[in-house]
């Protein structure tokens, strides 16, 4: 079986480096996202969309359906958004509920006739350590969470196709994403790096390993889950 990857911001961050990742296994992957991806590849293809816009979605799904059978969908695209919340507001709620879920579940409907056909699929999210909670995040957090509720639903709905819904929930990732909050360099990454468990901030390459784990059609007995790669962040380091 051949594989075909749609992943949303695949043109930078962890997403690029996952393309990168399944375009050394041989698979055909799209990049879904604003921009181009700045490498090339003979099995990479672009498809230029704002995530944000829903009709730009309908049309970017659309042509992915017509062009590719697509066995894996990883939504990665993603931002902060970070407010306190007597600064948050409604738009910034809907806004991100767009670009985290509701551009999600267009992708999917338009890419699950080809799964279901197959009988095999693989849909996965990258969502974040902040589904727990975290401050400025009133809306990352409560679409990031949504993402794992829609996930568990989906994979309720799709398993009997043979099709696994999963999520990786990252944090903290040495990203565009985390510099445009934390000072690269600075000495709080220095002392967030040391708060830590595992004694280090994470790599886009450690995001990779986790999808790559949930793209393996031979984990096909897992699904509905939410793996953590935050070096132990979520666990709770609290001591007394």
């Amino acid at each position: 079986m051949t594989h075909t990857a749609v992943i949303t911001g695949g043109n930078k961050g962890c997403g690029a480096d996952l393309a990168r990742a399944l375009l050394e296994r041989d698979y055909t992957v799209i990049s879904v996202a604003r921009r181009a991806p700045e490498t090339s590849h003979p099995n990479l293809h672009s498809v230029e969309a704002d995530l944000l816009d829903p009709a730009a979605v309908q049309a970017a799904a659309e042509e992915i359906a017509q062009r590719f059978a697509v066995t894996h969908l990883i939504h990665n695209a993603g931002l902060i958004w970070p407010n306190l919340v007597e600064d948050a507001t409604p738009s910034d709620i809907t806004g991100l509920a767009q670009l985290h879920l509701g551009s999600a579940l267009t992708l999917v409907q338009a890419v699950l006739p080809n799964m279901k056909a197959a009988g095999f699929g693989r849909v996965m999210f990258n969502a974040s350590r902040a589904a727990l909670g975290a401050p400025t995040r009133t809306a990352y957090s409560a679409s990031k969470a949504g993402m794992i509720g829609m996930a568990r639903t989906w994979a309720l709905e799709l398993a009997q196709h043979g099709i696994t819904v999963n999520v990786v929930a990252p944090g903290p990732i040495l990203t565009d994403n985390f510099w445009g909050i934390v000072e690269k360099g600075s000495p709080r990454q220095d002392a967030l790096a040391k708060s830590i468990p595992v004694g280090r901030l994470g790599t886009v390459e450690d995001v990779t390993n986790a999808f790559l784990f949930f793209c393996d059609p031979a984990s096909g007995f897992v699904t509905g889950q939410t793996l953590y790669v935050c070096g132990g962040a979520s666990v709770g380091t609290l001591t007394i």
